[in-house]
Order: C-alpha cells, then structure tokens, then sequence
C-alpha cells in the first residue's frame, strides 16, 4: 500500500502496524476487527490477476470438491483440465511452459487421474496457474453450464469410417511427442528446416506413424483431410525452427524500410511458424495478429508487400505439402 496515497494516509499507523512480520505471530480478536474494518478495505498497488487465472484456481477448487464430495462432476471438470493442457503443450516452444512440460503431458493421460489427490491438484494448481493466460483467446472455451443431463434409452451406432474426437487427439498427442523426440530423421528434419518433401518422403512419414503404433489408417486419412496433407500436420506437429523461419523471412526484409509495428507483426508470425508449422493468408486476418493490427495484415502493408508475404507463406506450406 502506498503510505502516500491520501485515502491509505489516514490509516498510517495501523499499515506500519501490520507491516511487521512479527505482528503476525499472534493476533488477538481487536488486530482481527482493526485488519478487516480499517485495512482490508484500502487500495492497494499490487496488479490484479487475470481472469484466465482466476477461472483455472476456481476450476481445481471444483475438482478437489469433487472429490472430497465423491461428485459425479469429477469428470466433466477433469476433462477441462486435460483441455487446457493439450492446448498449453501447443505452446511449448514458450520457456516457461516448456519447464512444465513434462507435468502438462502427465496429466493428459487416464493414468495420472488415477487415485488423484488434492495434494496433486494443488500442485497442478500452482505451477500451471501462471501459464494459463497463454492460451489464445479464440482457443479457450468461454462457455460455463450447469445443465443436467437427462438420459434416454441407450442405442449403438456403428460409423466405421469415422474414430471419435477422443481417439484422434490421443493419435495427436502420441504423435506429437513421438516426433519431436526423433528429429534425427531425415524426413522430420526435413520439415523443421523448410526442405521440399517428395512422395517418398510423404510415403516414409506413413510409415513411421503406423509401424510405431501411433494411430491407424483412420488416422492418417483424417490428418490428411484436416491439415490438406500428412506433411502439413506433422509440420503442426513440430514446428518450424525459429532461425529458419527468420531466414525466410530475411528474404522479405531485405531492400525495406519498416517501421517498429511492421516488424513487430514479421516476429508474430515467425512465432507463429515456430509453433504450428504453416500459416494461410486467412488466419493474418484473425487473433492473435488483429489483437495487434485490427484491420490485419493490410492495415500495416501495402498491397505488393502484401503480396509478397502470401506468396512467401505459401512457399512454406507447399514444401511440406509435396
């Protein structure tokens, strides 16, 4: 609290009171009623947390609740939890969720639920609180219902062409980890450092995600289908290497003259390749880069400039498209 700031300076005394540790030690029932009627109240200049924060202390206490009560929303809200830790290891080329790395892997998996303590939510609690506002805004799920479900009469559908959403980002996540633990490989080195795939490379991609377990035929169509290309979603998978991603575009920069927001939006997408791999011209359109530019990418380029950072995107993805 600011002693100076006139609605704290009345309250002088009693601030310097409780700002020694050793008061602490033993309050008595009037340092109870002196704290909450005349100190609790007074501005103070520490920053407020952000919602994003807030909402994920508040989702853990309802887990822990849940647990404590034996509640039959256990495993809604455990679901939510695995939600927010898939989309936080999409993030990983971030420091700071890359040193809870391995804890936000663990707890996407059915075995650490297993005989979950508070103790272990706490934890969770802790050390990811921080990195929650990391999440794009167009990727959390901003909807909170209560309803109660009323079951009906239980019927089978067989869709043997489809696999569940469930079982494919299980596919996903596998793969993911599979892959960046094996960039040795030729083909996977290959797609970090922006090298033109050939069939073969696409045929050897295949088989590297089925002869190890991975997912299945299924998989690999939706992939496919989803991303417009196998190599395309394990680029997804894995990323762009930053320095590569900054030479490409060392080409766009080269003979210009841009000002600080202008190559402020070039390392947003640089940031943005590093993660995901590819990026269409669409997406310069939508958040994170409006959160930045409004109006995106045109309200900072000219039309040739424009221009020439599609086509330079569009060489990008086409070299892991085959």
């Amino acid at each position: 609290m600011n002693i100076e700031n006139f609605i704290v300076r009345p309250k002088r005394r009693l601030i310097e009171k409780y700002n020694n540790p050793e008061v602490w030690r033993s309050l008595s029932e009037q340092d109870l009623n002196e704290l909450s009627q005349e100190i609790a109240g007074l501005p103070a200049q520490t920053e407020p947390e952000a919602e994003e924060i807030k909402r994920f202390d508040i989702l853990i206490l309802k887990l822990q609740l849940a647990i404590l009560r034996s509640h039959s929303s256990f495993t809604r809200l455990r679901d939510q939890v695995k939600a927010i830790a898939n989309l936080l290891e999409q993030k990983s080329s971030i420091p700071l969720v890359q040193a809870q790395l391995e804890l936000i892997q663990e707890i996407q998996t059915d075995e650490w639920w297993q005989d979950v303590t508070l103790p272990m939510l706490e934890a969770v609690r802790k050390r990811l609180r921080s990195l929650v506002k990391l999440i794009e805004k167009q990727q959390r799920q901003p909807i909170y219902t209560n309803f109660e479900d009323e079951m009906g009469d239980e019927t089978i559908v067989e869709l043997p062409h489809f696999t569940s959403s469930d079982s494919f980002e299980k596919f996903r996540a596998k793969a993911r980890d599979f892959l960046r633990s094996h960039q040795d490989q030729m083909v996977i080195f290959k797609l970090r450092n922006n090298k033109q795939l050939t069939a073969t490379d696409l045929s050897e991609l295949e088989t590297i995600l089925l002869e190890n377990g991975l997912g299945n035929a299924e998989d690999l169509d939706r992939a496919k289908q989803e991303s417009h290309g196998l190599g395309l979603f394990v680029r997804s998978l894995i990323g762009l290497d930053r320095e590569v991603a900054k030479q490409e575009f060392g080409k766009f920069l080269t003979d210009k003259t841009l000002n600080a927001n202008q190559i402020e939006f070039i390392n947003m997408i640089i940031d943005y390749l590093t993660e995901r791999g590819a990026i269409d011209a669409a997406s310069l359109y939508e958040s994170p880069f409006t959160d930045f530019a409004p109006q995106g990418v045109d309200s900072l380029f000219t039309s040739s400039q424009t221009d020439e950072l599609f086509a330079l995107l569009d060489d990008v993805s086409a070299k892991a498209a085959a």
